[in-house]
C-alpha cells in the first residue's frame, strides 16, 4: 500500500472514535451537577439499547435502578438539585444514543426557585418537546411529580407549595394527554386520601423518599418495563 493512502486510512480510522463520543454539555450549574455531568461523560454512552431513569434527587438517590425494577440496561441519570433547564442542557448526554425509553421526572426543584406552576410548566415542556424532536424513536414515559409533606419542616424553599405541587401535575398530565405521550400518574399513590399531601411513611423529610416509597414508585413502573420487553 502506498505510504500516503495508508497515512489515509489510518487519519480516518483514528477520528472515528472520536465521533463517537458522546457530546459534551457546555452548561455550568452547581457543583454536584457538574460533578455528576463529568462522571457520566466517563462511562460508556447511553446507546439504544438502554433505559435511561432522568430526573434530579428522587431519581439519583434511588441508586441502582436495575436492582430496584429487577430488570437491566437502566441508567441512573438522576442529579440532586437539578431543574429543568437542567436537564435539558444535558440532554446532549442521552439522545444521541436513540435510548430505548427514557423516564422523566421533572419539575420539584423549579417550584422550590419560586415559579408558578404555570412558568415552570413550560421549562417541563421544554425538555418533553426536545426529547421528542431530537430522538422520536424513544419511548418517552413522563412521570406525575409527587407530593410533598410540609410538616416536616425541612424544605423551606417548598413551604406552601404543596397545592403548586398538585397543579404542575395537572398541567404536565394535560399536555401529555393531549400529545399522545405516556403519563405515568404517580402522585395518586403517595398522597393522602383526600389532600395533596405525602403519605408520612412513605417519605424521610417531607420531600425524598423512605424505601417503602421506593418499593411503590417500582412496583408502578414494571408493568411498563413489561411493555417495553414485548
Amino acid at each position: 500500500m502506498k505510504p500516503f493512502v495508508l497515512f489515509l486510512l489510518l487519519s480516518l480510522m483514528s477520528a472515528l472514535p472520536n465521533q463517537a463520543q458522546t457530546p459534551k454539555v457546555s452548561y455550568q450549574s452547581f457543583e454536584h451537577y457538574n460533578d455528576r455531568v463529568a462522571e457520566f461523560e466517563t462511562m460508556r454512552p447511553v446507546d439504544s439499547t438502554d433505559i435511561v431513569m432522568l430526573g434530579n434527587s428522587l431519581t439519583e438517590f434511588a441508586g441502582d435502578w436495575n436492582k430496584l425494577l429487577a430488570a437491566r440496561r437502566i441508567r441512573n441519570r438522576g442529579i440532586a438539585g437539578d431543574d429543568a433547564m437542567g436537564i435539558y442542557h444535558r440532554l446532549v448526554q442521552i439522545l444521541p444514543g436513540k435510548p430505548k425509553a427514557i423516564f422523566l421526572m421533572v419539575g420539584i426543584n423549579d417550584l422550590s426557585h419560586d415559579l408558578s406552576a404555570a412558568q415552570v410548566f413550560e421549562l417541563c415542556q421544554k425538555v418533553i418537546d426536545k426529547i421528542r424532536a431530537e430522538s422520536p424513536q424513544t419511548k418517552l414515559y413522563v412521570q406525575s411529580l409527587l407530593p410533598i409533606n410540609e410538616s416536616f419542616g425541612r424544605w423551606k424553599t417548598l413551604e406552601g407549595k404543596t397545592d403548586e405541587v398538585a397543579k404542575l401535575t395537572r398541567m404536565i398530565r394535560r399536555y401529555c394527554e393531549a400529545n399522545h405521550i405516556t403519563y405515568i400518574n404517580l402522585f395518586r399513590y403517595f398522597n393522602r386520601h383526600g389532600t395533596n399531601e405525602m403519605r408520612p411513611e412513605l417519605t424521610s423529610d417531607g420531600l425524598h423518599l423512605s424505601p417503602l416509597g421506593y418499593k411503590i414508585w417500582a412496583f408502578h413502573l414494571k408493568k411498563y418495563l413489561r411493555e417495553l420487553a414485548k
